[in-house]
């Protein structure tokens, strides 16, 4: 659905090979980042992110950690919609609001900071990706500051 410009939210979709190729490009960066716990959403295409990410730096598999916390934003009956940053999502009654976006980026942070490890890889979503971003960087608001790039790697320390 990203490649076709199309809204996927948390709409289960596997990972395509040109996102194969960006997954594969940020294992090799994060190479050297001596990552040593893995977290990831639960939805196809950001665990197989987190997998081939995991092969690339010699990550066991099985201690990818995944929760629900980490989704795309839910866009209700926008999924499957056609992308346009001028989309009206306040016209659907169903969408996540920013409000719970962000309540659930502070959770998942809370949560990951409870695993063991320093240097955590997320991989995650876009939407979810800004709100984590707002969170962390107080600066940032979650609104207004564009996309985040597929299989981007961001790093921040605290």
């Amino acid at each position: 659905m990203n490649v076709s410009g199309h809204m996927a939210g948390v709409t289960d979709t596997p990972l395509v090979k040109i996102g194969k190729e960006q997954a594969k490009k940020a294992g090799n960066k994060a190479k050297s980042l001596n990552i040593d716990l893995i977290v990831s959403s639960p939805l196809k295409r950001a665990h197989e992110t987190a997998k081939i990410i995991a092969k690339e730096i010699d990550y066991p598999l099985d201690q990818i950690h995944t929760s629900k916390l980490l989704l795309e934003r839910d866009f209700g009956d926008a999924e499957g919609h056609p992308y346009s940053p001028d989309l009206d999502l306040d016209g659907f009654s169903d969408v996540e609001t920013v409000n719970s976006i962000i309540e659930r980026a502070k959770l998942s942070l809370r949560w990951i900071e409870s695993l063991p490890g320093n240097n955590v890889l997320i991989v995650s979503h876009g939407s979810f990706g800004r709100a984590l971003r707002s969170v962390i960087l107080k600066d940032h608001e979650f609104e207004g500051h564009g996309q985040l790039p597929n299989a981007e790697i961001i790093f921040w320390s605290n």
